[in-house]
Protein backbone atom coordinates (compact mmCIF):
# COMPACT_ATOMS: atom_id res chain seq x y z
CA UNK A 1 0.00 0.00 0.00
CA UNK A 2 2.87 2.39 0.75
CA UNK A 3 4.52 1.66 -2.21
CA UNK A 4 1.16 2.63 -4.32
CA UNK A 5 0.88 5.83 -2.61
CA UNK A 6 4.75 6.95 -3.47
CA UNK A 7 4.00 6.05 -6.72
CA UNK A 8 3.34 9.26 -8.42
CA UNK A 9 2.31 7.72 -11.99
CA UNK A 10 -0.71 5.06 -10.06
CA UNK A 11 -1.75 8.15 -7.87
CA UNK A 12 -2.77 10.22 -11.25
CA UNK A 13 -4.08 7.70 -13.18
CA UNK A 14 -6.55 6.95 -9.80
CA UNK A 15 -7.05 10.87 -9.17
CA UNK A 16 -8.08 10.63 -13.06
CA UNK A 17 -10.14 7.55 -12.94
CA UNK A 18 -12.25 9.07 -10.27
CA UNK A 19 -12.89 12.50 -11.84
CA UNK A 20 -13.78 10.50 -15.11
CA UNK A 21 -16.11 8.19 -13.30
CA UNK A 22 -17.77 10.72 -11.55
CA UNK A 23 -18.36 12.44 -14.59
CA UNK A 24 -19.82 9.21 -16.58
CA UNK A 25 -22.45 9.03 -13.62
CA UNK A 26 -23.63 13.00 -14.36
CA UNK A 27 -23.67 12.62 -18.43
CA UNK A 28 -25.99 9.28 -17.61
CA UNK A 29 -28.20 10.97 -15.64
CA UNK A 30 -28.68 13.88 -17.42
CA UNK A 31 -29.15 12.29 -20.37
CA UNK A 32 -31.98 10.26 -18.89
CA UNK A 33 -33.58 13.11 -17.80
CA UNK A 34 -33.66 14.55 -20.75
CA UNK A 35 -35.07 11.93 -22.86
CA UNK A 36 -37.10 10.45 -20.32
CA UNK A 37 -39.03 13.70 -18.36
CA UNK A 38 -38.54 16.31 -20.48
CA UNK A 39 -39.02 14.73 -23.94
CA UNK A 40 -41.42 12.20 -22.81
CA UNK A 41 -39.85 9.40 -24.55
CA UNK A 42 -40.91 5.42 -24.40
CA UNK A 43 -39.00 2.91 -22.03
CA UNK A 44 -37.30 1.40 -25.06
CA UNK A 45 -36.27 4.45 -26.54
CA UNK A 46 -34.76 4.97 -22.89
CA UNK A 47 -33.72 1.04 -22.62
CA UNK A 48 -31.46 2.29 -26.47
CA UNK A 49 -29.53 5.00 -24.12
CA UNK A 50 -27.46 2.47 -22.42
CA UNK A 51 -27.45 0.20 -25.21
CA UNK A 52 -26.04 2.68 -27.35
CA UNK A 53 -23.01 2.90 -24.55
CA UNK A 54 -22.54 -0.72 -23.45
CA UNK A 55 -22.88 -1.72 -27.78
CA UNK A 56 -19.57 -0.45 -28.98
CA UNK A 57 -17.51 -2.40 -25.70
CA UNK A 58 -19.07 -5.77 -26.96
CA UNK A 59 -18.28 -5.08 -30.59
CA UNK A 60 -15.02 -3.36 -30.35
CA UNK A 61 -13.63 -4.73 -27.58
CA UNK A 62 -10.98 -7.21 -29.28
CA UNK A 63 -10.03 -4.20 -31.75
CA UNK A 64 -9.53 -1.37 -29.34
CA UNK A 65 -7.20 -3.70 -27.60
CA UNK A 66 -4.87 -4.13 -30.44
CA UNK A 67 -4.96 -0.43 -30.50
CA UNK A 68 -4.36 0.25 -27.35
CA UNK A 69 -1.25 -2.81 -27.52
CA UNK A 70 0.08 -0.73 -31.08
CA UNK A 71 -0.29 2.75 -30.00
CA UNK A 72 1.10 5.01 -27.13
CA UNK A 73 -1.42 4.25 -24.59
CA UNK A 74 -1.15 7.96 -22.66
CA UNK A 75 -2.03 9.46 -26.09
CA UNK A 76 -4.81 7.37 -26.70
CA UNK A 77 -6.24 7.97 -23.09
CA UNK A 78 -5.98 12.10 -23.60
CA UNK A 79 -7.62 11.66 -27.06
CA UNK A 80 -10.48 9.63 -26.15
CA UNK A 81 -10.80 11.77 -23.05
CA UNK A 82 -10.44 15.40 -25.56
CA UNK A 83 -13.33 13.42 -27.79
CA UNK A 84 -15.89 12.61 -25.48
CA UNK A 85 -15.11 16.00 -23.94
CA UNK A 86 -16.55 17.31 -27.59
CA UNK A 87 -19.28 14.99 -27.83
CA UNK A 88 -20.69 15.20 -24.57
CA UNK A 89 -20.53 19.37 -24.75
CA UNK A 90 -22.07 18.48 -28.61
CA UNK A 91 -25.11 17.20 -26.14
CA UNK A 92 -26.32 20.54 -25.28
CA UNK A 93 -27.55 21.32 -28.14
CA UNK A 94 -29.27 18.03 -29.49
CA UNK A 95 -32.47 18.17 -30.57
CA UNK A 96 -33.35 14.69 -31.34
CA UNK A 97 -32.69 11.33 -30.27
CA UNK A 98 -31.30 10.35 -33.29
CA UNK A 99 -28.17 12.68 -32.05
CA UNK A 100 -28.36 11.72 -28.87
CA UNK A 101 -27.72 8.18 -30.04
CA UNK A 102 -25.23 8.55 -32.22
CA UNK A 103 -23.22 10.70 -29.41
CA UNK A 104 -23.79 7.89 -26.99
CA UNK A 105 -22.71 5.31 -29.18
CA UNK A 106 -19.37 7.17 -30.49
CA UNK A 107 -18.78 7.93 -26.70
CA UNK A 108 -19.19 4.36 -26.36
CA UNK A 109 -16.65 3.90 -28.84
CA UNK A 110 -13.83 5.84 -27.34
CA UNK A 111 -14.79 4.22 -23.72
CA UNK A 112 -13.81 0.84 -25.49
CA UNK A 113 -10.30 2.26 -26.29
CA UNK A 114 -9.70 4.31 -23.17
CA UNK A 115 -10.51 1.19 -20.44
CA UNK A 116 -7.82 -1.13 -22.05
CA UNK A 117 -5.19 1.46 -22.88
CA UNK A 118 -5.32 2.28 -19.13
CA UNK A 119 -5.45 -1.10 -17.81
CA UNK A 120 -2.39 -1.73 -20.15
CA UNK A 121 -0.78 1.81 -18.64
CA UNK A 122 -1.95 0.42 -15.24
CA UNK A 123 0.39 -2.38 -16.07
CA UNK A 124 3.51 -0.23 -16.73
CA UNK A 125 3.10 2.20 -13.59
CA UNK A 126 2.49 -0.70 -10.94
CA UNK A 127 4.37 -3.65 -9.90
CA UNK A 128 3.52 -7.15 -10.10
CA UNK A 129 3.82 -7.21 -6.33
CA UNK A 130 1.70 -4.34 -5.76
CA UNK A 131 -1.32 -5.21 -8.40
CA UNK A 132 -3.45 -6.92 -6.64
CA UNK A 133 -3.58 -3.88 -4.32
CA UNK A 134 -3.68 -1.78 -6.86
CA UNK A 135 -6.99 -3.43 -8.44
CA UNK A 136 -8.57 -3.72 -5.27
CA UNK A 137 -8.11 0.57 -4.62
CA UNK A 138 -9.52 1.12 -8.59
CA UNK A 139 -12.70 -1.31 -7.34
CA UNK A 140 -12.87 1.10 -3.82
CA UNK A 141 -13.18 4.17 -6.80
CA UNK A 142 -15.62 2.61 -8.82
CA UNK A 143 -17.96 1.71 -5.86
CA UNK A 144 -17.95 5.41 -3.96
CA UNK A 145 -18.38 6.67 -7.77
CA UNK A 146 -21.22 4.11 -7.95
CA UNK A 147 -22.50 5.66 -4.93
CA UNK A 148 -21.44 9.80 -4.80
CA UNK A 149 -22.16 9.66 -8.88
CA UNK A 150 -25.73 8.82 -8.80
CA UNK A 151 -26.49 11.28 -5.77
CA UNK A 152 -24.47 14.10 -6.97
CA UNK A 153 -25.83 14.40 -10.34
CA UNK A 154 -29.28 13.79 -9.11
CA UNK A 155 -29.06 16.90 -7.11
CA UNK A 156 -26.92 18.79 -9.93
CA UNK A 157 -29.25 18.13 -12.39
CA UNK A 158 -32.42 19.28 -10.47
CA UNK A 159 -30.72 22.56 -9.83
CA UNK A 160 -28.63 23.30 -12.72
CA UNK A 161 -30.76 21.41 -15.69
CA UNK A 162 -28.86 19.19 -18.09
CA UNK A 163 -27.50 21.30 -20.49
CA UNK A 164 -25.30 22.68 -17.61
CA UNK A 165 -24.59 19.26 -15.95
CA UNK A 166 -23.62 18.22 -19.53
CA UNK A 167 -20.90 21.12 -19.59
CA UNK A 168 -19.55 20.13 -16.22
CA UNK A 169 -18.95 16.47 -17.31
CA UNK A 170 -17.71 17.50 -20.35
CA UNK A 171 -15.27 19.77 -18.35
CA UNK A 172 -14.31 16.22 -16.29
CA UNK A 173 -13.11 14.79 -19.20
CA UNK A 174 -10.84 17.50 -19.79
CA UNK A 175 -9.83 17.49 -16.35
CA UNK A 176 -9.05 13.82 -16.16
CA UNK A 177 -6.79 13.97 -20.04
CA UNK A 178 -4.63 17.47 -18.45
CA UNK A 179 -3.75 14.91 -15.48
CA UNK A 180 -2.95 12.10 -17.89
CA UNK A 181 -0.60 14.22 -20.00
CA UNK A 182 2.15 14.25 -16.19
CA UNK A 183 1.73 10.21 -16.38
CA UNK A 184 5.03 9.01 -17.58
CA UNK A 185 5.56 7.95 -21.26
CA UNK A 186 5.87 4.08 -22.26
CA UNK A 187 9.35 2.93 -20.71
CA UNK A 188 10.70 0.89 -24.10
CA UNK A 189 9.20 1.16 -27.72
CA UNK A 190 10.66 -2.72 -28.26
CA UNK A 191 8.53 -5.03 -28.80
CA UNK A 192 9.24 -7.84 -26.93
CA UNK A 193 7.00 -10.30 -29.25
CA UNK A 194 9.49 -9.27 -31.92
CA UNK A 195 12.40 -7.85 -30.51
CA UNK A 196 12.54 -5.59 -32.92
CA UNK A 197 11.20 -1.67 -32.99
CA UNK A 198 9.22 -2.70 -36.29
CA UNK A 199 5.63 -3.88 -35.00
CA UNK A 200 4.34 -6.75 -36.84
CA UNK A 201 0.74 -5.76 -38.64
CA UNK A 202 -2.46 -4.83 -36.84
CA UNK A 203 -3.79 -8.70 -38.04
CA UNK A 204 -0.97 -10.31 -37.02
CA UNK A 205 -1.12 -8.62 -33.56
CA UNK A 206 -4.69 -9.15 -33.34
CA UNK A 207 -4.27 -12.92 -33.59
CA UNK A 208 -1.63 -13.18 -31.56
CA UNK A 209 -3.96 -11.87 -28.76
CA UNK A 210 -6.42 -14.10 -29.50
CA UNK A 211 -3.88 -16.98 -29.53
CA UNK A 212 -2.80 -15.50 -26.05
CA UNK A 213 -6.08 -16.10 -24.49
CA UNK A 214 -7.10 -19.83 -25.82
CA UNK A 215 -3.77 -21.27 -24.43
CA UNK A 216 -4.34 -19.51 -21.33
CA UNK A 217 -6.15 -22.55 -19.77
CA UNK A 218 -6.34 -20.66 -16.22
CA UNK A 219 -7.54 -17.42 -17.96
CA UNK A 220 -10.28 -18.96 -20.00
CA UNK A 221 -11.95 -20.92 -17.12
CA UNK A 222 -11.95 -17.46 -15.20
CA UNK A 223 -13.06 -15.74 -18.02
CA UNK A 224 -16.04 -18.42 -18.76
CA UNK A 225 -17.18 -18.70 -14.66
CA UNK A 226 -17.06 -14.78 -15.13
CA UNK A 227 -19.11 -14.50 -17.89
CA UNK A 228 -21.90 -16.74 -17.07
CA UNK A 229 -22.10 -15.78 -13.42
CA UNK A 230 -22.64 -12.16 -15.03
CA UNK A 231 -25.05 -13.05 -17.23
CA UNK A 232 -26.83 -15.00 -14.59
CA UNK A 233 -27.04 -11.91 -11.91
CA UNK A 234 -28.48 -9.35 -14.87
CA UNK A 235 -31.11 -12.22 -15.26
CA UNK A 236 -32.44 -10.53 -11.80
CA UNK A 237 -30.16 -7.26 -11.14
CA UNK A 238 -32.13 -5.46 -14.31
CA UNK A 239 -35.34 -6.54 -12.34
CA UNK A 240 -35.08 -5.49 -8.61
CA UNK A 241 -37.34 -2.44 -8.75
CA UNK A 242 -40.04 -4.76 -10.04
CA UNK A 243 -38.97 -7.54 -7.16
CA UNK A 244 -39.27 -4.38 -4.73
CA UNK A 245 -42.97 -3.27 -6.11
CA UNK A 246 -44.61 -6.72 -5.13
CA UNK A 247 -43.92 -5.39 -1.00
CA UNK A 248 -47.01 -4.03 -0.07
CA UNK A 249 -45.08 -1.37 2.22
CA UNK A 250 -42.20 -0.27 0.34
CA UNK A 251 -40.47 3.31 0.71
CA UNK A 252 -40.10 4.87 -2.48
CA UNK A 253 -36.20 5.65 -1.78
CA UNK A 254 -35.42 1.88 -1.23
CA UNK A 255 -34.44 1.15 -4.74
CA UNK A 256 -31.96 4.03 -4.34
CA UNK A 257 -30.47 2.76 -0.42
CA UNK A 258 -30.05 -0.38 -2.59
CA UNK A 259 -27.87 0.70 -5.11
CA UNK A 260 -26.04 3.00 -2.21
CA UNK A 261 -25.75 -0.13 -0.25
CA UNK A 262 -24.35 -2.28 -3.01
CA UNK A 263 -21.47 0.42 -3.35
CA UNK A 264 -20.77 0.70 0.50
CA UNK A 265 -20.48 -3.51 0.11
CA UNK A 266 -17.83 -3.16 -2.76
CA UNK A 267 -16.31 -0.25 -1.07
CA UNK A 268 -15.46 -2.46 1.79
CA UNK A 269 -14.55 -5.76 0.29
CA UNK A 270 -12.21 -3.64 -2.19
CA UNK A 271 -10.38 -2.61 1.13
CA UNK A 272 -9.43 -6.15 2.66
CA UNK A 273 -8.42 -7.09 -1.05
CA UNK A 274 -6.48 -4.10 -0.40
CA UNK A 275 -4.31 -5.53 2.51
CA UNK A 276 -4.77 -9.28 1.88
CA UNK A 277 -3.16 -10.13 -1.33
CA UNK A 278 -2.05 -13.77 -0.52
CA UNK A 279 -5.19 -15.23 -1.67
CA UNK A 280 -6.35 -18.06 -4.38
CA UNK A 281 -8.62 -16.00 -7.23
CA UNK A 282 -10.70 -19.07 -8.26
CA UNK A 283 -11.74 -19.68 -4.46
CA UNK A 284 -12.65 -16.14 -3.87
CA UNK A 285 -14.26 -15.31 -7.23
CA UNK A 286 -16.80 -18.62 -5.81
CA UNK A 287 -17.47 -17.16 -2.99
CA UNK A 288 -18.20 -14.20 -4.64
CA UNK A 289 -20.79 -15.73 -6.91
CA UNK A 290 -22.17 -17.81 -4.23
CA UNK A 291 -22.58 -14.80 -2.24
CA UNK A 292 -24.65 -12.66 -4.80
CA UNK A 293 -27.06 -15.81 -5.37
CA UNK A 294 -27.50 -15.97 -1.40
CA UNK A 295 -28.42 -12.16 -1.55
CA UNK A 296 -30.92 -12.71 -4.20
CA UNK A 297 -32.36 -15.42 -3.20
CA UNK A 298 -32.92 -14.11 0.58
CA UNK A 299 -34.33 -10.88 -1.03
CA UNK A 300 -36.34 -13.19 -2.92
CA UNK A 301 -38.22 -15.17 -0.21
CA UNK A 302 -38.15 -12.22 2.12
CA UNK A 303 -39.96 -10.96 -1.01
CA UNK A 304 -42.12 -13.44 -1.45
CA UNK A 305 -43.61 -13.65 2.29
CA UNK A 306 -44.41 -9.96 1.99
CA UNK A 307 -41.62 -9.65 5.26
CA UNK A 308 -41.78 -5.97 6.56
CA UNK A 309 -38.80 -3.97 7.51
CA UNK A 310 -37.76 -3.98 3.96
CA UNK A 311 -36.21 -0.30 4.62
CA UNK A 312 -33.95 -2.48 6.75
CA UNK A 313 -33.26 -6.11 5.12
CA UNK A 314 -32.52 -4.59 1.74
CA UNK A 315 -29.95 -2.51 2.27
CA UNK A 316 -28.15 -5.13 4.16
CA UNK A 317 -28.73 -7.82 1.22
CA UNK A 318 -27.69 -4.89 -0.92
CA UNK A 319 -24.00 -4.14 0.96
CA UNK A 320 -23.84 -8.57 0.89
CA UNK A 321 -24.52 -8.12 -2.87
CA UNK A 322 -21.94 -5.53 -3.35
CA UNK A 323 -19.27 -6.89 -0.98
CA UNK A 324 -19.79 -10.39 -3.22
CA UNK A 325 -19.66 -9.05 -6.32
CA UNK A 326 -15.71 -7.01 -5.92
CA UNK A 327 -14.62 -10.59 -4.59
CA UNK A 328 -15.81 -12.24 -8.23
CA UNK A 329 -14.34 -9.21 -10.31
CA UNK A 330 -11.28 -7.88 -8.23
CA UNK A 331 -9.60 -11.33 -7.72
CA UNK A 332 -9.66 -12.21 -11.47
CA UNK A 333 -9.00 -9.10 -13.10
CA UNK A 334 -5.37 -8.95 -10.65
CA UNK A 335 -4.93 -12.32 -11.13
CA UNK A 336 -4.82 -11.11 -15.31
CA UNK A 337 -2.82 -8.26 -14.48
CA UNK A 338 -0.13 -10.12 -12.82
CA UNK A 339 0.07 -12.73 -15.42
CA UNK A 340 -0.74 -11.00 -18.48
CA UNK A 341 2.76 -9.48 -20.10
CA UNK A 342 2.78 -6.00 -20.60
CA UNK A 343 2.51 -5.66 -24.51
CA UNK A 344 -0.76 -7.93 -24.34
CA UNK A 345 -2.71 -6.48 -22.21
CA UNK A 346 -4.87 -4.30 -24.10
CA UNK A 347 -5.86 -7.17 -26.31
CA UNK A 348 -6.60 -9.28 -22.99
CA UNK A 349 -8.69 -6.81 -21.10
CA UNK A 350 -9.93 -5.67 -24.69
CA UNK A 351 -11.43 -9.43 -24.69
CA UNK A 352 -12.77 -9.71 -21.36
CA UNK A 353 -14.88 -5.95 -21.37
CA UNK A 354 -16.18 -7.73 -24.71
CA UNK A 355 -17.92 -10.92 -22.48
CA UNK A 356 -18.48 -8.63 -19.31
CA UNK A 357 -20.89 -6.03 -21.76
CA UNK A 358 -22.12 -9.25 -23.69
CA UNK A 359 -23.46 -10.84 -20.54
CA UNK A 360 -24.66 -6.95 -19.28
CA UNK A 361 -26.59 -6.43 -23.04
CA UNK A 362 -27.82 -10.19 -22.66
CA UNK A 363 -28.83 -10.65 -19.41
CA UNK A 364 -31.55 -7.68 -18.78
CA UNK A 365 -33.10 -8.84 -22.14
CA UNK A 366 -33.19 -12.62 -21.14
CA UNK A 367 -34.20 -11.68 -16.97
CA UNK A 368 -36.98 -9.04 -18.50
CA UNK A 369 -38.73 -11.96 -20.69
CA UNK A 370 -38.04 -14.63 -18.01
CA UNK A 371 -39.65 -11.97 -14.97
CA UNK A 372 -43.04 -11.88 -17.86
CA UNK A 373 -43.13 -15.15 -18.53
CA UNK A 374 -42.35 -17.22 -14.95
CA UNK A 375 -42.92 -13.57 -12.66
CA UNK A 376 -40.26 -11.97 -11.01
CA UNK A 377 -39.92 -13.63 -7.51
CA UNK A 378 -39.11 -17.24 -9.71
CA UNK A 379 -36.90 -15.32 -11.58
CA UNK A 380 -34.74 -14.42 -9.01
CA UNK A 381 -35.01 -17.52 -6.70
CA UNK A 382 -33.51 -19.01 -10.44
CA UNK A 383 -30.95 -16.96 -10.90
CA UNK A 384 -30.28 -17.51 -6.66
CA UNK A 385 -30.03 -21.03 -7.77
CA UNK A 386 -28.00 -21.21 -11.01
CA UNK A 387 -25.29 -18.97 -8.92
CA UNK A 388 -24.86 -21.00 -5.38
CA UNK A 389 -24.88 -23.97 -8.52
CA UNK A 390 -22.13 -22.96 -10.33
CA UNK A 391 -20.49 -21.76 -7.03
CA UNK A 392 -20.65 -25.54 -6.55
CA UNK A 393 -19.21 -26.29 -9.71
CA UNK A 394 -15.96 -24.08 -9.57
CA UNK A 395 -14.88 -26.06 -6.39
CA UNK A 396 -15.61 -29.21 -7.59
CA UNK A 397 -13.90 -27.72 -10.49
CA UNK A 398 -10.59 -27.28 -8.67
CA UNK A 399 -10.72 -29.80 -6.56
CA UNK A 400 -10.73 -32.35 -9.47
CA UNK A 401 -7.37 -30.26 -10.79
CA UNK A 402 -5.56 -31.20 -7.21
CA UNK A 403 -6.05 -34.52 -7.33
CA UNK A 404 -4.86 -34.74 -10.93
CA UNK A 405 -1.65 -32.34 -10.22
CA UNK A 406 -1.47 -34.90 -7.11
CA UNK A 407 -1.74 -38.24 -9.45
CA UNK A 408 0.44 -36.74 -11.83
CA UNK A 409 3.06 -36.01 -8.91
CA UNK A 410 3.07 -39.20 -7.29
CA UNK A 411 3.50 -40.69 -11.08
CA UNK A 412 6.38 -38.70 -11.25
CA UNK A 413 7.56 -40.05 -8.53
CA UNK A 414 6.66 -43.57 -8.41
CA UNK A 415 8.60 -43.43 -12.01
CA UNK A 416 11.74 -41.93 -10.94
CA UNK A 417 12.08 -44.45 -8.09
CA UNK A 418 11.81 -47.10 -11.03
CA UNK A 419 14.19 -45.02 -13.16
CA UNK A 420 16.65 -45.14 -9.37
CA UNK A 421 16.42 -48.95 -8.85
CA UNK A 422 17.22 -50.02 -11.92
CA UNK A 423 20.42 -48.55 -11.82
CA UNK A 424 21.17 -49.22 -8.40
Amino acid sequence: MNALVKNKGYVTLMIAQTISSIGDWLSIVAVITLVGLKWDASPMEVSLIILCLALPMALFGPVAGTVADRMSRKALMITSDLVRAGLILFLTVADSLLIVYVCLFTVGAFSAIFIPAKNGKLKELVTDSNMKSAMAITSMIDSSTKVIGPLLSGILVSILGSQLVFMIDSGTFLLSALLIVFLPSALSTTNPMTGENDKPSFVKEFSQGVTYVKSNAQLLVGLFFLGISLLIVQLSDSQLIVLLRQLTDVSPDLFGYLVASSGIGMFLSGMILAKKTNYQAFSYMMLGVCGIGLSFGMMAVLTYYDIGFSIVWGPLFGVLAGFAVSFVFVPFQATVQVDTPVQMTGRVFGVINSVTTTATIIGPLLGGWLSTIIGVIPTFMMTASLLVLLSVAGFLKKSKRKWRKRDVSKSQQGTHGETTSEHT
